[in-house]
C-alpha cells in the first residue's frame, strides 16, 4: 500500500507514474469506504484525485497557497496532507470537516463551504504576496459548477486587470454542479473541449521556449503568447478567458496524472501573468454508482459501498412536501414557475422540472440572479417560487431587499434547510435567516411546524399578491400532526393546549416552526412536576400575532420563546421587545452567538443545550 507510506505530502514528489496511478486507486478506495459510513460529497472528490496528485507533485503544499472552491472536492487533499489517520472521522462530531478549514490544517489555505469564492481568495493571497515581496504560487481550483456563480467572473475580471505573476486558476470542468450544469457557459466549454488545434499550437510554443537561453526566454514567451492569442482566434472559437486577460491552457484530460504534471510544470516555469488551466474530469470517477448518478452522489448520506444503495429515510421530507405541493399548485395556476440555483433535486423540484420543464428555471449557482429573475417575472404577472437553502440565501440579501421587498413584488422565497443541518457544519447551518430577514419591510415570514401547515402556507402564498412571502422549513422528515389549518392567516398563531390545568401563575412557550416539537417535549418534562405551560405555535414570524402576545404579557409570569435560529436578532428578541412594557418576563431559547460545528444534529443540540432536557432545567430555574 503506497498510501500508508505517505506521511507527508512532499513524498509525492518522488513517486513514479505507476506509483501515482496506484496511489490514485488507493485514494478512491479510501474515500469510498469512509464516505459510505459517514456520508459526504463523494462524487466531487472522486473526480479530483488526479488533480490533487499533480498539484502535490509539482507545487509545495505548505509554501504555495492552493484554494479549493467549495471544499467538497478536497477529500484526497485532506488524506494526503496529514489527515489520513483521522479521515474516518470525516463530518463526525469533533472530527474532520467536510470542507477545507484553516483551523483544521495549515495546508488548507482558505476556509470554504459556499461556492465561487476560490479565485477571489487566491487573488487576494497573490496581491498580499506581492505587497509583502514574498514568493509563492497562488492557485485556485474551481469547478463542480462554481464557475456559474457571478463572483467567480468578478474575480477573473479583476485578475485579468492586475495581471499577477504565479497566479493559476485550475478549472475542473466535470459538466456538473449539483444538478447537471446548465446554460451557455457549459455549451461553450464543450466546444472548447472539441478543439484540438489550439492545444497543438500551445505545445509547439512551449517546446520552442524550453530550448531558449534563460536570458531571452521571458521576452520570447510574452511575445509568443501575444502571437498565440491572435492565431488561436482563427483556429478555435473565441476563448473568453483570454479576453479576460488570462493565458488559457487546455482542455486537458484530468485523469491522466503524467500529462497533468507535465502541463503544470510548464505553466509553473514558462507562463507569464495569470494562467487558467482547463481540466476535464468525470464526477464520481472510479465508482460506478457515482459515475452513473453524479447528482445523487454529489452529497449523500451513508450507503452500501458495494451496491451504492442508501437506506430508506422512511417518510417524506419537507423538501418532498414542498415539491409535491408545487405540482398541485402549478396544475391549478399556469402562472406559477419554480426557480432554483443548481439544486433541483435537493429542493424537491425534480418532479416539477420533469412535468413543467418550460416553467422550471435552474439558474446555476447564482442566488442573486435567481431572486432578481423572479422579481422581473413577477412584474409581468408570473408567480415565482424560489427554492434556496437558507445558508445560500445569505448571498442574495441585497436582491431580497432591493429588488423584491422594496417594490413589494409577490415573489415566494422558500428557504429549505433552515436550522441545524448536521454534518455539513457551520457553512451550511441555516442559523441566521430570521435574523437577517425579519428587519426587512414588506416581507411576510412564515414557519410551518408540520407538513399540513407547510401545504397550507404554500397554497396561501400562491394567491397572495400584496408583497413577497418567505417560508422557512427544516431539513429532514416532515412532521404530520393531523391538524386542520384551513383558517390559516399571517399574524394568527395557534394555541396548542387549553387553559385548564396550567401552572399558577401561568407561563407560556411560544414556538417558531419546527421548534414546536422541542417546546412540546420540554412541556411534557415539566408537566411531571405540575408546571404545565401554555403552548403557542407562532406560525407567522412576521407579522407577529400581537393580540395573542398582548394576552400572554398580561396573563403570564414568563414567556419562553423557542426557535431554530440565532438568538441575536431572532423572533424571541422581537417578542421581548414587543412585551418590554408588560409584567411578563421574556426568556429566549435558540442558537448561541457563535458558529456551530459539524456532527449529528442531535449531538449539536446537546452541545448548545437546545434539547428538551436542558431547556426544562433552564425553565425550572427561571420559574
Amino acid at each position: 500500500m503506497i498510501l500508508e507510506k505517505i506521511d507527508h505530502p512532499d513524498k509525492i514528489h518522488s513517486l513514479t507514474n505507476d506509483e501515482l496511478q496506484q496511489l490514485a486507486t488507493e485514494l478512491r478506495d479510501r474515500i469510498i469506504k469512509v464516505v459510505a459510513r459517514t456520508g459526504g460529497h463523494i462524487a466531487p472528490s472522486l473526480g479530483t484525485v488526479e488533480i490533487t496528485l499533480a498539484l502535490l507533485n509539482v507545487f509545495d503544499a505548505m509554501q504555495d497557497r492552493i484554494v479549493w472552491d467549495v471544499g467538497h472536492q478536497s477529500y484526497a487533499w485532506k488524506i494526503l496532507t496529514g489527515r489520513n489517520e483521522r479521515f474516518d472521522t470525516l463530518r463526525q462530531y469533533g472530527g474532520l470537516s467536510g470542507f477545507t478549514n484553516i483551523h483544521e490544517s495549515p495546508y488548507d489555505a482558505f476556509s470554504t463551504g459556499h461556492s465561487s469564492t476560490s479565485i477571489s481568495a487566491a487573488l487576494g493571497m497573490a496581491a498580499a504576496r506581492d505587497l509583502k515581496k514574498e514568493h509563492f504560487h497562488s492557485i485556485a481550483v474551481i469547478g463542480d459548477g462554481a464557475l456559474t456563480g457571478g463572483m467567480s467572473f468578478e474575480a477573473l475580471n479583476h485578475a485579468g486587470h492586475l495581471q499577477p505573476e504565479d497566479f493559476i486558476v485550475i478549472l475542473n470542468d466535470n459538466a456538473m454542479s449539483i444538478s447537471k450544469n446548465v446554460g451557455g457557459l457549459q455549451k461553450y466549454m464543450a466546444r472548447m473541449y472539441a478543439s484540438k488545434s489550439y492545444n497543438t499550437l500551445k505545445k509547439q510554443i512551449w517546446d520552442l521556449s524550453g530550448s531558449l537561453p534563460s536570458s531571452i526566454r521571458r521576452r520570447f514567451i510574452y511575445g509568443a503568447q501575444k502571437l498565440e492569442e491572435s492565431m488561436m482566434n482563427i483556429l478555435v472559437p473565441n476563448i473568453i478567458f483570454e479576453d479576460l486577460g488570462f493565458k488559457y491552457v487546455g482542455p486537458i484530460d484530468g485523469h491522466d496524472v503524467p500529462h497533468l504534471i507535465s502541463i503544470l510544470k510548464r505553466v509553473k516555469k514558462f507562463m507569464v501573468g495569470p494562467v487558467l488551466v482547463h481540466v476535464v474530469t468525470q464526477k464520481g470517477k472510479g465508482y460506478s454508482p457515482a459515475e452513473a448518478d453524479a447528482s445523487t452522489f454529489h452529497g449523500i448520506g451513508p450507503f452500501d459501498n458495494q451496491s451504492g444503495k442508501t437506506a430508506c429515510s422512511g417518510g417524506k421530507s419537507y423538501s418532498d412536501v414542498f415539491g409535491d405541493s408545487m405540482l398541485e399548485l402549478a396544475a391549478k395556476n399556469p402562472s406559477i414557475v419554480a426557480i432554483t440555483a443548481a439544486m433541483s433535486a435537493g429542493t424537491g423540484l425534480s418532479g416539477f422540472e420533469a412535468k413543467y420543464p418550460e416553467r422550471f428555471f435552474d439558474v446555476g449557482i447564482a442566488e442573486q440572479h435567481a431572486l432578481t429573475l423572479a422579481a422581473g417575472m413577477s412584474t409581468r404577472g408570473i408567480k415565482p417560487f424560489v427554492a434556496i437553502y437558507s445558508t445560500f440565501a445569505q448571498r442574495a440579501l441585497d436582491q431580497i431587499i432591493h429588488d423584491v421587498a422594496l417594490p413589494r413584488l409577490p415573489v415566494v422565497l422558500c428557504l429549505d434547510r433552515a436550522g441545524l443541518v448536521g454534518e455539513d457544519g457551520a457553512t451550511h447551518h441555516g442559523a441566521f435567516d430570521i435574523s437577517f430577514l425579519a428587519g426587512v419591510p414588506n416581507l411576510t415570514i412564515l414557519a410551518p411546524s408540520c407538513a399540513e401547515e407547510m401545504q397550507t402556507m404554500l397554497a396561501w402564498a400562491a394567491e397572495y399578491k400584496n408583497g413577497p412571502v418567505v417560508i422557512r422549513y427544516p431539513r429532514g422528515k416532515a412532521v404530520c400532526r393531523g391538524i386542520d389549518v384551513a383558517a390559516f392567516e399571517p399574524g394568527k398563531a395557534e394555541i396548542i393546549n387549553s387553559t385548564d390545568n396550567l401552572s399558577d401563575p401561568p407561563y407560556a412557550f411560544v414556538a417558531v416552526g419546527d421548534a414546536l416539537a422541542t417546546a412540546m417535549e420540554t412541556a411534557d418534562i415539566l408537566a411531571q412536576s405540575g408546571k404545565r405551560p401554555l403552548i403557542i405555535n407562532l406560525r407567522s414570524i412576521k407579522p407577529l400575532d400581537e393580540n395573542t402576545l398582548q394576552a400572554l404579557g398580561k396573563a403570564c409570569s414568563h414567556v419562553f420563546s423557542f426557535e431554530n435560529n440565532a438568538i441575536i436578532g431572532g423572533t424571541g428578541a422581537r417578542i421581548a421587545q414587543y412585551l418590554s412594557e408588560s409584567e411578563a418576563k421574556v426568556i429566549n431559547f435558540g442558537y448561541p452567538d457563535r458558529f456551530i460545528s459539524h456532527g449529528a444534529t442531535q449531538k449539536l443540540k446537546e452541545e448548545i443545550s437546545f434539547t428538551a432536557v436542558h431547556l426544562a432545567e433552564k425553565v425550572k430555574k427561571h420559574l
